[in-house]
C-alpha cells in the first residue's frame, strides 16, 4: 500500500484513481503525517458474479428446452418472412 499526503492527492487525483482502477493499487492518505483515509479498488461481490452466472446458465438451459420442443407448421424463415410483410 502506498502512502501519500493530502496535497499530493489533490495534485495527482486523476492519476491516482486510474492506478487504483487499473493496477488495483491501494493508497493510505495522510494528513500531517497521520493516516486518515484509504483508497482501495472496488471488487465485484462474489455473490453477484455467482448470481449472474446462474441466471445466464438458466437462460441457456431454457433456450435449449424450447428448441427441443419447438414444433411449428412453418420454418423460422417462413415465420420471419410473414412478420416482415
Amino acid at each position: 500500500m502506498s502512502d501519500i499526503g493530502v496535497r499530493e492527492l489533490k495534485t495527482r487525483a486523476s492519476e491516482i484513481v486510474q492506478e487504483v482502477e487499473k493496477r488495483q493499487t491501494r493508497y493510505t492518505i495522510a494528513r500531517r503525517g497521520r493516516p486518515v483515509a484509504v483508497i482501495i479498488p472496488i471488487e465485484k461481490p462474489r455473490a453477484q458474479v455467482s448470481t449472474e452466472n446462474s441466471a445466464w446458465a438458466e437462460l441457456l438451459r431454457l433456450g435449449k428446452e424450447i428448441a427441443r420442443g419447438w414444433q411449428a407448421p412453418q420454418s423460422s424463415v417462413e415465420i420471419l418472412s410473414e412478420t416482415r410483410r
